[in-house]
């Protein structure tokens, strides 16, 4: 027999050894807690639950019922042993059974005869004893669980101990096996409803490119997220000019692709009335200072492109300066006036461009210039200018130019061109 010394240091005080079949017991109830509190599966880990137990303790039947908290029941959710009930089986809290009983005033209730106890329901006939154990996190219940068998007495104390400890580990392993599934859940519903988005958005993008004699148009908008702030639009007039838009409204995500629809359909509206840029921008940007949210804005460029004479007229809603390239160069091209829209009460300045022979014009928005490389280097405007001037240049070219510049750090903001070339 082992030893230790006494408080006072002197005296010789005997340890009792633990009796062999409890070390195993705490052998199996460590291994199984092991077990159970890896299992993120709440299924899985509910029927990992009533086999351990049913094994280990040579239990009749074990069972796991969950709480159901709107209901106000208790719902079985894992069986082993059972011929009479299984899983969706519900007891009302503090009515039926033994469950029902310990769910509601928090402590286990074991019946060594269950023929003498006035809370035990009946089940399979062979059972003479069972226990019923809270499921508690906290002060939280999760649920209650019960282990029956054949034997009267069947579960000496040290056993009900054990037990206990187990359940307690059992608590916590389904608590986080419910939480992960309900996260789980929810992801899976905002992916849905993001997917939904980003499809109804790019339903709003133009189907084609417009065409136009003598010009090449192109545009282009590739989301950050599954939705995001960036449009560009291709709007038609009956006298042949084209309205041709490219907007990044501030934020990302779900919140930005709304504002983003609700701007478009006044921008339309408004353009259709063949107003020049500026009083477009000028009227829209009325209407949105009263109805944007506080810190909401939209930068925006809106041009209109006559075929017929060869020339752009654009106003510019702090949005970056479209480049334009000729055989002079290349130009950032800048407005006097124009405020993001939304911001405050302004007008908009316009600027005319006459279109020659192979000149390009292109609109972009912060997610091409802005992106960065692994080494956290910006594309950049003279990465921009350099690609553009390449014959072969387009929307496509340059969002493809951007991807490959940050490769391995991706595009962290929405990119978009709209491109407008002049054939020779």
């Amino acid at each position: 027999m082992a030893t230790l010394p006494s408080a006072a240091g002197n005296e010789i005080l005997p340890v009792r050894a633990l009796p062999a079949d409890l070390v195993e017991d705490l052998q199996r109830v460590q291994k199984a807690a092991q077990r159970i509190t890896s299992i993120l599966d709440l299924d899985q880990l509910i029927d990992s639950v009533v086999n351990e137990v049913t094994h280990s303790f040579g239990c009749l039947e074990a069972s796991v019922f969950l709480h159901d908290e709107e209901r106000g029941e208790m719902v079985m959710a894992g069986v082993r042993g059972c011929t009479v009930h299984g899983k969706g089986h519900r007891l009302k809290i503090g009515c039926e059974g033994m469950v029902g009983y310990v769910a509601a005033n928090g402590q286990m209730r074991y019946a060594p005869d269950v023929r003498k106890d006035q809370y035990y329901i009946g089940c399979e006939a062979s059972t003479l004893s069972e226990v019923a154990i809270p499921l508690r996190v906290g002060e939280h219940l999760v649920g209650v669980f019960t282990a029956s068998h054949h034997e009267v007495d069947a579960f000496p104390r040290q056993q009900l101990r054990i037990l206990q400890a187990l359940c307690d580990h059992i608590a916590v392993a389904v608590h986080n096996a419910r939480r992960f599934q309900s996260e789980r859940a929810e992801r899976a519903a905002m992916d849905r409803e993001a997917q939904e988005a980003r499809a109804m958005q790019q339903a709003l993008l133009p189907k084609s490119s417009p065409y136009i004699p003598g010009f090449v148009v192109s545009g282009l908008s590739v989301p950050a997220r599954a939705v995001g702030g960036d449009w560009y639009d291709f709007i038609p007039f009956p006298d042949g000019r084209w309205g041709l838009v490219l907007a990044d409204v501030s934020g990302k995500g779900t919140a930005a692709a709304l504002l983003m629809s609700a701007t478009r359909g006044v921008l339309r509206s408004l353009a259709e009335a063949c107003c020049t840029p500026g009083e477009v921008l000028t009227r829209l940007n009325q209407l949105l200072v009263d109805d944007f949210p506080a810190g909401k804005f939209v930068t925006m460029v809106y041009a209109v492109l006559d075929p017929a004479t060869h020339t752009v007229i654009f106003a510019n809603a702090g949005h970056l300066r479209p480049l334009f390239i000729d055989g002079q160069g290349e130009h950032f091209l800048d407005t006097e006036r124009g405020l993001p829209l939304g911001l405050g009460c302004g007008d908009y300045s316009e600027t005319q461009v006459s279109l020659s022979e192979g000149s390009k014009l292109i609109f972009y928005s912060d997610g091409i210039t802005e992106a960065v490389n692994a080494n956290e280097e910006e594309y950049g405007l003279c990465r921009l200018a350099e690609h553009a001037r390449k014959p072969e240049a387009s929307a496509v070219s340059i969002v493809d130019d951007v991807r490959s510049f940050a490769n391995g750090s991706g595009v962290r903001d929405d990119a978009s061109v709209v491109f407008v070339g002049v054939g020779r």
